[in-house]
């Protein structure tokens, strides 16, 4: 992903309940809601006993829309109510990049 510099990314890291309840729908769902939005760049995922979800905004204000979202906000009372023991989120400035591809 490459993306004019710089842009934002929102930290997602979060420890799930023992009990998916729709969890893993509603996940999809908000990643394919997510696309929608204007600022929207990427995301990228991973899940094993910590989950970790990064997201990638073009601003700041693109971010706070995504979070006012009133179907996101459903969904982010949800995973209080029922799917998260703990969850942190942090929001930083990518102001460099690099990658390799073999």
């Amino acid at each position: 992903m490459k993306n004019k510099l710089p842009y934002y990314a929102v930290i997602f890291t979060s420890l799930l309940t023992e009990e998916d309840k729709g969890y893993a729908e509603m996940a999809d769902q908000m990643e394919n809601l997510a696309k929608s939005q204007p600022g929207y760049l990427g995301i990228e995922s991973a899940r094993e006993q910590v989950g970790i979800t990064v997201s990638y905004w073009e601003s700041m204000e693109s971010i706070a829309n995504w979070k006012a979202n009133t179907d996101h906000l459903f969904a982010q009372q949800k995973g209080i109510k029922d799917w998260y023991s703990w969850y942190k989120v942090r929001i930083c400035a990518v102001e460099r990049e690099y990658d390799f591809t073999k």
